[in-house]
C-alpha cells in the first residue's frame, strides 16, 4: 500500500494498519512498507523490553513501528518544531507513552545524550551528508548486541568501527543493518 500524501500506516504490532500523518517537508521519506517489512523481519518482529532511537525521526514511522512492536522506550529526535508537533500529536493518539520527544539537532542530541540503544534508526537527509561525521559517535550509544539500520544513497562498507550485517536496495534507497564491528569478537 503506498502512502498517501502526508500519510503512512503502521504495518505490523499492536498498532498495525493506524494511520500516522506528517508534513509535506522536503527531507521527509517516510520509508516504504515493503522497506519496513523487511527491516523489522530481520530485527524481529518482537521489540519487547528493547530501546530505539530514531535519530532523524521525521514521519516518525520507523520509531512507532518499533513502539508498536513492544519496544520499552522510543526516542524521537527532530530538529523541526512543526514536525515534532506532529509527532506529538500521533503519539498521543496512539497513547504511545513510550514515545520521548526531543526537539533537538541529531548531532547535538548524540554530544549531549549519554543513553544507550538496543536500536538505532538512522535515515538523515540525505543532502546534508552526515553519515560519515555520525557513525564514528554512535559507537558509544548502541548497547551490548545492538544494531543500526541506516538508510542511505549508497551502501556502506563494513570498516574500523561497523560490520554490515544485512543490505537491500528499493528503488534509489539503500538500506542496511549494522553491528559493532568488535560485537563477535
Amino acid at each position: 500500500m503506498a502512502a498517501n500524501k502526508g500519510k503512512v500506516r503502521i504495518i505490523g504490532g499492536e498498532w498495525s494498519s493506524r494511520i500516522v500523518t506528517f508534513p509535506n517537508q522536503m527531507d521527509l521519506r517516510p520509508t516504504p512498507d515493503r522497506v519496513r517489512e523487511t527491516v523489522f523481519n530481520w530485527l524481529g518482529q518482537d521489540l519487547s523490553g528493547r530501546t530505539c532511537l530514531d535519530l532523524f525521526a521525521g514521519s516518525g514511522v520507523m520509531g512507532f513501528e518499533a513502539a508498536s512492536r513492544g519496544a520499552e522506550k522510543v526516542v524521537m529526535v527532530e530538529v523541526d518544531a512543526a514536525t515534532l508537533k506532529v509527532l506529538r500529536a500521533n503519539a498521543d493518539q496512539l497513547h504511545a507513552g513510550q514515545v520521548e520527544l526531543k526537539l533537538m539537532d541529531a548531532m547535538t542530541f548524540i554530544n549531549m545524550d549519554s543513553r544507550c540503544f538496543d536500536v538505532i534508526f538512522l535515515d538523515p537527509p540525505y543532502r546534508l551528508g552526515l553519515l560519515p561525521e555520525l557513525l564514528p559517535l554512535l559507537t558509544t550509544h548502541l548497547a551490548e548486541e545492538g544494531l543500526i539500520y541506516v538508510e542511505s544513497e549508497t551502501f556502506l562498507e563494513s570498516d574500523e568501527h561497523w560490520q554490515v550485517l544485512r543490505g537491500k536496495q528499493s528503488g534509489k534507497v539503500c538500506y542496511q543493518l549494522l553491528e559493532l564491528a568488535n560485537a563477535n569478537g
